[in-house]
């Protein structure tokens, strides 16, 4: 029962004090920190831009590829638009499925 009361009362102590901790307000950043944050901000966004720049390639390369074994196999493909692609198409920019008619 001793057992039991203790762990009872070590949860309670460990609950409360991860309670306390995130109540604590985030101590203010120095240029230095703000700096390195920003700095960071900017590779993942970098990053991210390049991610997705490698996905449309491989998805236009994908695309690609399945057009021309259809047209070798003497099937007519019409690439479909997905809803990121009418965006861009909205946007004035050219979807991805386009580059692979050519």
């Amino acid at each position: 029962m001793t057992t039991l009361r203790a762990l009872i009362a070590a949860g309670l102590v460990v609950g409360m004090f991860g309670f306390a901790v995130a109540k604590l307000p985030t101590p203010p950043m120095d240029d230095k920190a703000k700096a390195a944050a920003e700095e960071k901000k900017a590779k993942d966004a970098a990053s991210a831009e390049a991610a997705k720049a490698a996905q449309a390639k491989a998805e236009d390369r994908v695309a690609a590829r399945y057009i021309a074994e259809q047209k070798a196999k003497g099937k007519t493909v019409t690439p479909q638009m997905g809803p990121a692609s009418h965006a861009a198409a909205a946007n004035g920019k050219a979807p991805a499925a386009d580059a692979t008619k050519k």
